[in-house]
Parts: C-alpha cells; structure tokens; sequence
C-alpha cells in the first residue's frame, strides 16, 4: 500500500480492535503479538514493537511509538507522541557496525548487545524522548520531550537534555519516600476514591502527604 493512500484512509478512519484485558489497539499497529498488556492500554496508529514489551495497567502510548527490543513499562504511564526505546547495540569493537543480512549473511549480528529497559509507574514521557539500552526510570518521572535518555533516571526526578541531566525533584525527599511507599497504582479505583482529594492538590511545597492521607483514610 502507497504511503499516500495509507495517510488518507487513515485520516477518514481509526479502527481499533479490542485485547483483553480492556485494550484498544490501531490497526495500523505493528508487531502486537510481542506485546503482555496489563490492561486498559491505548496503543494508537505507527506503534511498532520489535520485541517483548510488557505494558502496565492503564498505560497509554502516543502515536509513533517504536519499542526495537525489551521494555518493560509500569502502570498509569503515559508515552507521548515519537517516543522510541532502544534496548540494543551495534557492535562498536569490531571492524563494522553493520549487521544486516547483507554482510556476510547477518552474522555479524551475533555481536549486538542489548540490556532491557524499564519504566517504572506513573511515568511521564515525553515528545521525541529517545531511551537507550539499560536504562532503568523511577516511579513518578518526568522525561521532558526531546530528551536522550542514557542513564538510570531517579523516582520523581524531571530530566532533559541530550545526555539528560536531572533538572529537579518533583516534590521533597520525605514526600517522594511517602509516595513510593503507597504505590497508589496497585490500588483499585474504589480505594483511590478515598484519596482522591489528595491527588487534587499541589504537594510542591509540601513536607509530607502523611497527615493529610490519614485524615482522609479515618474519614472513609
């Protein structure tokens, strides 16, 4: 199919089909079967997975998303638009980088590296965000749009750049341990509704969420 007859038709339509558990993918996705959903997944048109990826309850991707080996993507995530994860090298000791079929029959392939990434929950990443192979990312970051990822990403840090650097923590060092001991995201949706005035507000400058949770749990 022409690129130009595949742009029009899918601009005039966006099918999607169902997965269980409760996930819609577009047709013009590719490479579904290496994915596990973990339910509640939107995966939207030009995703394209090369390899096993596990998607987190309620995660979300943006069009354009490419995954080119092993990722491993917590829950309540949201991926933006031309987000793509890198899990795997080219040889660079060797004579040649190339590993394709043409060489030699591919067999230079058999020196390419990978190292799987993660993702933890509640992850934010943005537009055009590159993540590259072995990179681990914190519950609750913040990967700004444009960004290269190469290094292991702290838990409710914003990083950007290319290298990304850490621009700044999220909330204080005692709210960020208080929230990545509640893990929210294994609660189910009737036990959030007890807490839900807590994600309505702005714990910037907050010391601890541990008052406020408590009053809200003694209530209910």
């Amino acid at each position: 199919m022409g690129t130009k007859i595949r742009r029009f038709l899918q601009r005039i339509s966006r099918p999607y089909y169902s997965v269980e558990p409760g996930s819609k993918v577009s047709f013009w996705t590719t490479g579904i079967h290496h994915v596990v959903f973990g339910g509640g997944n939107g995966i939207p048109e030009d995703c394209a997975f090369a390899d096993r990826t596990s998607l987190g309850y309620r995660t979300t991707l943006g069009t354009n998303n490419y995954f080119g080996g092993k990722v491993t993507v917590g829950k309540y995530c949201q991926i933006g638009r031309d987000v793509a994860f890198h899990p795997t090298n080219h040889p660079t000791t060797h004579i040649t980088t190339y590993i394709n079929a043409q060489l030699f029959g591919g067999e230079m392939k058999q020196f390419k590296t990978e190292a799987e990434i993660f993702l933890g929950n509640d992850v934010w990443v943005g537009h055009g965000v590159i993540v590259l192979s072995g990179v681990n990312v914190g519950n609750g970051a913040i990967l700004a749009a444009g960004s290269v990822v190469t290094k292991d990403v702290s838990p409710y840090s914003i990083v950007a750049g290319n290298p990304a650097k850490e621009i700044r923590k999220r909330f204080s060092d005692r709210v960020i341990a208080e929230l990545e001991n509640l893990n929210w995201w294994d609660w189910s949706d009737d036990e959030l509704l007890k807490i839900k005035p807590l994600f309505l507000m702005d714990l910037s400058s907050l010391n601890s969420i541990q008052p406020i949770l408590e009053s809200l749990l003694v209530k209910t």
